[in-house]
């Protein structure tokens, strides 16, 4: 450590900001404390970590919190205020859900809530539920279109969102501790509840061919199972898809069997299955009502959306995966500035290559040019493999998988050449051909840039690229002829050769 950093806290790993903000999350099976970074488009994770207090159980049929769970519940939140303390949490936000809400001995038990925390504690009602899990899947995902449902213990929690647009939230009774309870430990008897009672749903009836996106712990084990159980090739949670006839059949197996004899249920945690089957029989009764296309699982909820409501307006409209990208610029590469010019840069080499793009393949080029130099601080053999590593498992928002395919496959071609030999080939599962194909021109393009700018900003700006009479030909200035050389050439050639034409370096 030099001298200018002894005796000081430095974290160049950190952004700057207000300072971290937490959120205790009060649900009806769990009590939850996550720490981010800061108050931001995309929020990073400083702290995680859940209690199963169970402080639903029982209260269907007596109304009360019992002992033990808010027992455990209030040992949990001390705990929980002592860490963000120790992190220094500027702003901290306790949130309380259906149990709370619900039972007679309810506002003692916030009134000990707010005395522990120090904070006002914020008691949902299920409509503001169900709306902020709406904010929760505007806030991660790129122009959302279906149903978002929220299951915890208590309530199910429906509401239709497209785009910026959130309808009116509906509660059902239907949580995983009270359904269970209320069938009385039967699934047969609980699909039956839940059959009633969702069959009449004014919600599901405009969910016909569009997503649902499921949050809720009980559904991410659900999922996770999924997973397993189909040697799916990335396990990050966040927008994992399941087309919605597979997802029913899958559900009505987990809701009718023996749990503990599934293929796989060794990678679900025991606290967890108890509740499994019954949100795997609200599920299966949610895709049977409302036909949806598929069931997209989100990482992000109540919580998120919560913060996602503190955001002005104008944040609130940014992109969270270029939002994303740019801090993990910042963070990592040689030069931000730098791969903000590439952008542009690479829009006229696609176009030169007459290489047409969608608006969402606009936007994932753009976050592959932020993040082209994130692993610059690898061993040169590794670069492309740690890349690829790096952003396919990143806490990536507003990305579904085969986006993350083609940002993971464009840093691997930049890093390693066009070869696919040194490539898993599970990675390229995920990516449709046209995507894989866009990335290899994206990584051929980064290859020659990246050998004129040598990764410094100011440089790509110049130099132009464009096609004529069969020949790509990139143009350079006469303040930078002497860039000019074999290397030069030869992956420009390659590049060409992607859109079948010849290669010419010229100087202008």
């Amino acid at each position: 450590m030099t001298d200018a950093l002894e005796g000081a806290e430095y974290a160049p790993g950190r952004l700057a900001g207000a300072g971290p903000i937490a959120v205790v999350d009060i649900g009806s099976n769990s009590v939850r404390l996550v720490i981010y970074e800061r108050l931001c488009r995309s929020p990073t994770l400083l702290f995680n970590e859940k209690v199963l207090a169970g402080l639903g159980k029982g209260v269907g049929k007596t109304n009360r919190l019992g002992e033990q769970p808010v027992a455990t519940a209030l040992a949990a939140v001390r705990r929980f205020r002592q860490l963000a303390d120790q992190c220094n949490v500027a702003d901290l936000h306790v949130l309380a859900t259906a149990a709370a809400r619900e039972a007679a001995n309810g506002p003692a038990f916030i009134e000990e809530l707010e005395r522990i925390c120090r904070v006002p504690v914020q008691v949902l009602s299920g409509a503001e539920e169900a709306r902020l899990a709406a904010l929760g899947i505007q806030s991660g995902m790129h122009e959302p279109d279906g149903v978002a449902g929220d299951l915890g213990g208590g309530s199910l929690e429906l509401v239709d969102l497209k785009g910026q647009r959130v309808g009116q939230g509906r509660t059902y009774p239907l949580g995983g501790i009270r359904l269970s309870e209320a069938a009385e430990g039967s699934p047969r008897r609980a699909e039956k509840i839940a059959e009633e009672i969702l069959k009449s749903s004014e919600v599901l009836t405009g969910l016909p061919g569009r997503a649902f996106y499921a949050v809720g712990g009980t559904w991410r084990s659900l999922a996770k199972l999924h997973m397993h159980q189909t040697g799916y090739p990335l396990h990050v949670m966040h927008e994992y898809a399941i087309r919605a006839d597979e997802a029913l059949d899958f559900c009505r197996m987990v809701g009718r069997g023996d749990i503990d004899a599934l293929d796989r249920i060794e990678v679900i945690s025991k606290q967890r299955r108890d509740l499994l089957a019954y949100g795997a029989t609200v599920l299966a009764q949610i895709i049977r009502f409302g036909r949806p296309k598929e069931v997209v699982l989100s990482a992000l909820g109540l919580r998120e959306g919560h913060l996602y409501d503190l955001l002005p307006e104008e944040e609130r409209r940014r992109d969270p995966l270029i939002s994303a990208s740019e801090e993990l610029a910042a963070l990592r590469s040689r030069s931000p500035r730098h791969a903000h010019e590439l952008g542009p840069w690479t829009g006229r080499v696609f176009e030169a290559l007459g290489i047409d793009e969608t608006a969402e393949e606009k936007r994932l080029r753009v976050a592959a040019c932020l993040l082209s130099d994130i692993g610059w601080r690898a061993h040169p053999d590794y670069r492309g493999e740690q890349s690829l590593n790096i952003i396919a498992h990143a806490a990536f928002i507003g990305v579904d998988h085969p986006g993350r395919a083609y940002l993971a496959l464009a840093s691997f071609y930049r890093h390693m050449g066009l070869i696919d030999e040194a490539l898993s080939p599970r990675i390229r599962e995920l990516a449709s051909t046209r995507y894989k194909e866009r990335a290899r021109c994206l990584g051929a393009a980064f290859r020659v840039a990246y050998i004129l700018s040598a990764a410094m900003p100011g440089i790509i700006p110049q130099v132009g690229i464009h096609a004529r009479d069969n020949r790509l030909i990139l143009s350079l200035p006469p303040q930078l002829a002497q860039l000019e050389g074999e290397v030069v050439l030869r992956r420009l050639r390659q590049l060409a050769k992607l859109g079948g034409l010849d290669a010419v370096v010229e100087v202008a």
